[in-house]
């Protein structure tokens, strides 16, 4: 069951994978991991979704960080659809079985969604650049137009970087094995079950993932040593604090998303064992994208009056109509 025997050798076609999820644990903490985990899921969808809701109902937030923060909050989303119903699913009904087409589907999305994330929060960091460093030249360089663009070329990186690793990796030939010892289809646990010479791809995966993470990562250095620098020259302390307070929620959020991955993928493999990644997968894919819109939300002003003004003229408009 799960493979299909070839002729000439010991490795298989695959048809189904086996997600080891938290198989390891008792019963009863699965269940518990399961409520834990529902709970988040919800609670990064409903944040996710009314930031996007708030960003497009409320005028003074038509402006491009917003742009940007909505679709980021499209992307974490989209993220979490990949990959947590099916790892609810495999706490409360033992449903460890995923097909080929899943699997790669699953993983391609999150090549996709991984690259993309890396590559807006760029943008945002030249969003902010921008407006701290040209004020007043802001409106025109962050035209509809331009941050449209912006977005576009974010998105974009996803398609080839997930299209070339995710067939390249599901063409290899399997082994009898089809465990995956992850929650999800990521491309180390999967990669372990190929019976052929890896190194090529190991290479293009390391090279492609470090070009991928640095690019970005060095863009928003370079973007907030700007704005660390044109902070210093502002006067007043009030200035100061003003300028900095628009763009601590996303420095934070960088922080995060940062920290998470690179503990997870360039840990030394001494140190990687698979419980230990798993944990550690949990705070990029689950815990970082339910934090991200109570970051925006709890440390802006502005999104605070904006979810006020939103959720008042709703019951000012469930009253009239009762």
């Amino acid at each position: 069951r799960g493979f299909i025997p070839m002729a000439g050798g010991n490795w298989t076609r695959r048809s189904e994978f086996i997600l080891m999820s938290f198989s390891s644990l008792r019963t009863e903490i699965q269940s518990l991991l399961f409520l834990v985990f529902l709970i988040i899921y919800l609670a990064t969808l409903m944040g996710n979704s009314l930031i996007i809701l708030v960003t497009l109902a409320d005028p003074t937030l038509y402006t491009p960080m917003y742009f940007f923060l909505r679709n980021l909050s499209f992307l974490e989303i989209g993220f979490n659809l990949v990959i947590v119903p099916k790892m609810l699913r495999t706490l409360l009904a033992q449903d460890t079985t995923i097909s080929f087409l899943g699997c790669a589907t699953q993983m391609y999305f999150l090549f996709f969604f991984g690259v993309a994330e890396c590559f807006l929060l760029a943008t945002m960091a030249y969003d902010r650049y921008v407006a701290i460093c040209s004020p007043l030249h802001y409106p025109v360089l962050m035209n509809q137009r331009t941050r449209t663009q912006l977005a576009a070329a974010s998105w974009f990186p996803g398609v080839p970087v997930a299209t070339v690793q995710t067939t390249w990796l599901f063409s290899f030939p399997f082994c009898a094995s089809n465990k995956v010892n992850h929650f999800f289809c990521d491309s180390p646990p999967v990669l372990r079950l190929v019976c052929a010479d890896t190194t090529l791809f190991e290479i293009y995966a390391i090279v492609g993932t470090i070009l991928v993470v640095m690019i970005p990562c060095l863009l928003i250095l370079s973007s907030y040593t700007c704005i660390a620098a044109a902070i210093l020259k502002i006067p007043s302390a009030k200035g100061k604090r003003k300028a900095f307070s628009t763009c601590s929620s996303h420095l934070l959020v960088v922080c995060l998303f940062y920290v998470s991955s690179s503990l997870t993928y360039f840990r030394p493999k001494s140190n990687n064992s698979p419980e230990s990644k798993k944990l550690l997968s949990l705070s990029y894919t689950i815990v970082t994208p339910m934090l991200n819109p109570i970051i925006y939300s709890l440390r802006n002003n502005e999104v605070k009056n904006a979810l006020s003004r939103t959720f008042h003229r709703a019951l000012c408009f469930k009253n009239h109509n009762s």
